[in-house]
């Protein structure tokens, strides 16, 4: 098995083109490639696979076996792969994704490679069952959440993927390690949840840092960041464009009022390749 090693701002994947469908052990080999001490180490798989309604088709899988629904530091990995790579020649591409469908990808190009990627994530869901969680609203915002004796207000909202954010005096220093798996795998969220740990820092930035479902705590979560501004917007606390500071970098994060949109924007690297014998 070729691959080649990708990142989102730290938030890291092995990255698999050339297959025509997803693998029947794709969960096993996630499992055992992502180990960071007895593998290739990653905080998922990648699989660039053909569409029948988008340029390429992409699937992700979990450090942990699980398959993701959607993630934006993986899009922006796969849209620099296709292009950097000669699969496609344009600009402008579609991806189709599990949970989001077909997204729209803006490229920016320097010196023949990708140099920015700017992601078109769609229309944030903000119905509570839709999301999902058991909570029969519209919206989820500044709602009550207990874990072992301690409340959280926290908003919920889908980006493709479930997300759950709330606010903190410093995200910077949370102690993602205590709190975000007794709420990733809270009652509230019937699929689990990716819990985002903000502190609003002006109308115009954000600081985050993430606690993915499947993964935990991870660099960046290009989704997780979507869900940030949305929920802050929601509550009225930025505006409708905003830098969200996550532990690997920044993203811009744009919720248009024209269309309903997420717009995603940021870098994607490679770091290097190599191949798998036996797999």
């Amino acid at each position: 098995m070729e691959f080649t090693k990708m990142h989102g701002l730290g938030n890291d994947f092995i990255v698999v083109a050339g297959e025509r469908k997803l693998p029947d052990n794709a969960s096993e080999l996630a499992l055992s490639l992502c180990n960071r001490y007895f593998g290739i180490g990653a905080d998922g798989m990648v699989y660039i696979l053909p569409s029948e309604k988008a340029d390429f088709g992409m699937r992700i899988i979990n450090s942990d076996g699980t398959e993701a629904e959607q993630c934006g530091n993986a899009i922006r990995c796969v849209a620099k792969y296709v292009y950097d790579n000669g699969l496609i020649a344009q600009e402008d591409i579609t991806i189709e994704t599990m949970g989001a469908g077909v997204q729209k990808v803006q490229l920016t190009i320097y010196e023949r490679k990708v140099d920015k990627v700017r992601v078109d994530m769609g229309p944030p869901i903000l119905s509570g069952l839709a999301i999902p969680t058991t909570i029969d609203a519209k919206q989820v915002v500044q709602q009550p959440i207990e874990v072992d004796g301690r409340t959280f207000a926290f908003t919920a909202l889908s980006m493709g993927n479930p997300h759950c954010v709330i606010a903190v005096e410093d995200a910077v220093s949370f102690d993602l390690e205590t709190w975000g798996p007794r709420l990733e795998s809270h009652p509230l969220f019937p699929r689990k949840v990716n819990v985002e740990f903000i502190t609003v820092n002006s109308r115009s930035q954000i600081d985050m840092r993430v606690w993915e479902r499947g993964a935990g705590p991870t660099l960046a979560c290009g989704t997780g960041a979507c869900a940030t501004l949305v929920a802050s917007v929601l509550k009225g606390e930025t505006d409708r464009i905003a830098t969200i500071s996550l532990k690997g970098g920044d993203l811009l994060i744009e919720w248009s009022e024209s269309d309903n949109h997420v717009y995603m924007t940021g870098p994607a690297e490679e770091v290097f390749r190599g191949s798998m014998k036996g797999v």
